[in-house]
């Protein structure tokens, strides 16, 4: 049986022997790139699989593999211990967000709990800030829960832009910060911009490019880029159609005239 939030730890939090790590939300959002730069860091990372959470909140669904067979929707943290000078990581990916408002603050704060029993000192949430329009060159745009955290992430290239987002920062990634605020918690979210009307893996690459400095990581971008690329050549064809049936409203609009 599924609880309406039903966290499941494979591995104890003390078993894990991470210090201190950074928690890292990514989850499906605007452009998928929250998504797409948590999944990569899992996969290049290589890190492993700690807690699994399911919920009542997610759509009525199963998903199915390749295999043929089904799954029920799930979110899912990550571990990764670093060898080096940059942090331990926590990495938080899944299929779904909540479809509900009251869900949203029920799943932040089962976050939340997972937060706090691995003693997470600083959380970056990511996501996609849809301006309405293709964007040539993605840069990221940059929110926090303290005054300090503005002036450290704009040394890394973050922008801060007066009442931007506008619209504020919806679901996990938003949500996260007010709710670490409350615990005392750093907390910073990660915007890449983006069109918001597709995947974006050129913004997340913006993204995942300022994390890196930020966390002092070393991680291939390859993946990344080579999706990036495809999309490119998307984005090309739907301008050479967007030109195209402007020609051809011109020209339509020109026979009219000699009617």
């Amino acid at each position: 049986m599924i609880k309406r939030v039903d966290v499941r730890y494979l591995k104890d939090p003390e078993r894990c022997g991470l210090k201190d790590p950074v928690f890292i939300e990514g989850l499906p959002g605007i452009g998928h790139v929250g998504k797409l730069v948590a999944d990569h860091l899992v996969n290049e990372l290589g890190a492993e699989k700690v807690v699994e959470i399911y919920s009542h909140h997610f759509p009525p669904q199963v998903m199915v593999l390749d295999d043929g067979t089904v799954r029920i929707p799930r979110n899912e943290v990550y571990a990764w211990k670093s060898e080096g000078s940059s942090p331990d990581l926590l990495i938080l990916v899944g299929d779904f967000q909540s479809i509900s408002n009251e869900g949203h603050f029920e799943l932040v704060n089962a976050y939340m709990e997972i937060v706090k029993r691995f003693n997470v000192k600083r959380i970056y949430t990511l996501g996609g800030y849809g301006l309405g329009r293709l964007v040539e060159e993605p840069y990221v745009v940059g929110a926090t829960n303290s005054r300090e955290l503005v002036e450290e992430m704009s040394k890394f290239g973050v922008k801060f832009e007066p009442g931007e987002p506008g619209g504020g920062i919806i679901g996990a990634a938003g949500l996260l910060l007010g709710v670490a605020g409350l615990e005392k918690i750093e907390a910073v979210c990660l915007m890449g911009v983006t069109s918001g009307y597709m995947v974006d893996p050129k913004s997340a690459k913006a993204v995942l490019e300022i994390l890196s400095k930020i966390l002092g990581l070393k991680v291939s971008f390859e993946a990344l880029e080579k999706r990036a690329k495809e999309m490119e050549k998307i984005i090309a064809q739907i301008k050479e159609m967007q030109e195209l049936a402007v020609q051809q409203w011109k020209s339509d609009e020109d026979l009219r005239y000699f009617r």
